[in-house]
């Protein structure tokens, strides 16, 4: 049986009849309802179109039919190109020859134009694709600034890019990959900010990704592009929904790497210090964002080290201050600390699966009955101690106080390797685990190869500065 490459390779020939068998075969109009076809004749010439019921403009597409039909023999260019630069009423038109490019725009949306004796398709990009509003995500809200966000269709999410920044140095690169999805993914860049070795060598990467589809668009694609310590948590991406957010990083020389059907923009190179920035440092006077960004960091740390600590005072209350006694467990804890919080992390995530998947309608009541069953009664009943239930109900909170889903769900995982270390080994576990969550980190490498807690490691004391505090704006130079 021939592969893909063989039935799609070769050229159109200028034979009307021969193209319409070629499309028979490969389209199947006859079994896929909305692949539609339409024999017409233009200038007197026998002509076929072919278009996607569903992504063309009807009215527009009704006033060009209207044009070519009414064409006479004596207004029929000779040439193809003269036909699609000068005769066709269209501004986005394209000519080509290759089947593998001509059947890809037509599933991709774009209407076909064949026409007896031209060797050339016409490709008239009228395109439009069921698409949502613009709205603000509900991940990535912030207090001030703009209400808009990325959506599902690529177009609008590079005009939103576009309207803020106004330069001629923005480059928008288009690729595709995925052997059966053909899927459309943009690298967005200023061509004189941008480290030009490293966007060759990310543009190579996804020429070489070798998979039948992005089945899963931006973490297929994630998972193409970095391959190696998959064991490291920690994440090597920044995601946003936010516009604002991603034109930001352009200007700061990075790739925004925009997936079609994705409402999310990756950004890379990425480091630890980008992953915990948020758009509200900004929309806030220096002195607010400053202390917002080291909140977030410190809270980040406590959700980390926090129940931990408390498991090897718990082992070792002698270590207390007669100053810190009061956090001594006050009733008998019936099953061990080490259990009781590793149950409780995973009916956390258990009750974020639960509230992903309840309707809006049950929301409320549902959580009022989770909040008095596991919580009180809980306690009350001799499962949990109360001081257990406090800290967790901290970390579950803090949890929320950055927005990247993978950073919240590293630090959960090297905080239950230091509960289960810490409940073994007591004080050498403690230490063991924190010096693994430091390996993490610090081994750990963005995709341009680079530390990922630049700049820590190389030293740099004033990226370090600008990293943790918030200063203002740096004036343009003339």
């Amino acid at each position: 049986m021939q592969n893909r490459e063989e039935r799609l390779s070769g050229k159109m020939t200028p034979s009307l009849q021969q193209t319409m068998s070629y499309m028979d075969e490969h389209m199947k109009p006859d079994i896929s309802f909305d692949i539609v076809y339409r024999v017409i004749e233009v200038g007197g010439r026998q002509a076929c179109i072919y278009f996607i019921d569903g992504f063309c403009k009807d009215e527009l597409m009704m006033k060009i039919l209207q044009y070519f039909i009414g064409l006479k023999p004596a207004d029929m260019p000779e040439n193809v190109h003269e036909m699609a630069k000068k005769a066709t009423p269209y501004v986005e038109v394209d000519l080509k020859d290759s089947w593998d490019e001509i059947l890809c725009s037509i599933l991709s949306g774009v209407f076909a134009l064949f026409i007896d004796g031209y060797d050339r398709c016409i490709l008239i990009d009228s395109r439009t694709y069921p698409a949502r509003g613009v709205e603000e995500p509900d991940k990535d809200k912030t207090l001030r600034g703009s209400k808009d966000g990325f959506v599902e269709t690529i177009v609008f999410n590079t005009a939103l890019i576009r309207r803020r920044i106004r330069s001629t140095e923005l480059r928008m690169e288009i690729m595709n990959a995925g052997e059966s999805s053909r899927t459309d993914i943009v690298l967005c860049y200023m061509d004189n900010r941008v480290d030009h070795v490293f966007l060759e060598k990310v543009k190579k990467r996804i020429g070489e990704i070798k998979v039948d589809a992005l089945t899963m668009n931006q973490e297929s694609l994630a998972e193409c592009l970095y391959q190696r310590r998959w064991y490291n948590p920690f994440p090597k991406f920044k995601f946003t929904e936010r516009p604002d957010v991603a034109a930001a990083q352009v200007l700061e020389g990075d790739i925004v790497i925009l997936v079609d059907n994705s409402p999310s923009a990756m950004i890379v190179p990425t480091s630890i210090f980008d992953i915990v920035e948020e758009a509200d440092d900004y929309y806030f006077p220096p002195i607010t964002g400053t202390y917002l960004r080291l909140a977030r960091f410190l809270i980040s740390i406590l959700t980390y080290i926090m129940t931990p600590t408390f498991l090897l005072l718990m082992e070792h209350p002698q270590w207390l201050p007669p100053s810190f006694e009061f956090i001594m467990l006050q009733e008998k804890a019936n099953i061990p600390l080490i259990a009781q919080f590793l149950i409780l992390e995973l009916a956390i995530d258990g009750l974020k699966l639960a509230a992903v998947n309840t309707p809006n309608m049950l929301s409320t009541p549902l959580s009022v009955m989770a909040a008095l069953v596991l919580g009180e009664f809980s306690v009350n009943s001799g499962w949990f101690n109360a001081e257990v239930m406090l800290y967790m109900a901290f970390v579950a909170l803090a949890n929320y106080t950055q927005q990247n889903y993978e950073l919240g769900y590293a630090l959960k995982f090297m905080r239950i390797l230091n509960l289960i270390l810490t409940a073994i080994f007591g004080l050498y576990g403690y230490i063991a685990a924190i010096l693994i969550f430091l390996w993490a980190v610090i081994g750990n490498k963005t995709l341009s190869d680079k530390s990922y807690i630049y700049p820590i490691l190389p030293f740099n004391p004033k990226q370090l500065a600008k990293r943790l505090f918030r200063l203002r704006l740096p004036e343009s130079k003339e």
